[in-house]
């Protein structure tokens, strides 16, 4: 795997301590896919080889980097699901930084992106144990827990705009 993180002595001095922006330019997808793949295939397991599918392809899909000190930290991903409801997911935080904060402006940065997309609401499979920090930015739980990969997981919704 390429490396994911450049040398701490290569973030700009004067970067913000947390941003979020959409990818630009091949680089920095690279970048985006590594951060997914050492959390989702390396640390958790959940697919075998790449995390990947179908809507990483669509050019409708917002990918998303997170950096903490000009150092890319977390990744989301959004994308349309029909007409006005997007879907946010492969939120993924490596975990050396998930004690930063980026969390929730990677977060916060997908449901204001759909909302400029045109989007109404957004809805998102969330690790159970990921739940509670979900709500306390304004998300809404929907139903109850349901497996998914292996994991327990909760359908969550947010009202854009």
């Amino acid at each position: 795997m390429k490396d994911v993180l450049p040398s701490r002595s290569s973030s700009a001095p004067d970067a913000p301590p947390l941003a979020c922006r959409r990818v630009e330019g091949p680089d920095e997808l690279v970048t985006h896919h590594d951060i997914r793949r050492a959390v989702f295939v390396v640390e958790q397991g959940l697919f075998a080889i790449d995390d990947r599918d179908g809507h990483d392809d669509d050019p409708a899909t917002v990918h998303v980097l997170g950096f903490v000190r000009g150092v890319p930290a977390g990744t989301v991903r959004l994308h349309p699901i029909d007409g006005p409801l997007w879907k946010g997911d492969r939120l993924a935080v490596l975990p050396e930084f998930r004690r930063s904060g980026i969390g929730g402006p990677l977060v916060r940065h997908a449901v204001a992106a759909a909302a400029r997309c045109g989007g109404t609401r957004m809805n998102a499979q969330v690790q159970a144990v990921n739940v509670r920090f979900f709500l306390a930015l304004g998300w809404a739980a929907v139903g109850e827990p349901a497996d998914h990969l292996g994991v327990p997981h909760q359908q969550m919704t947010i009202a854009l705009g």
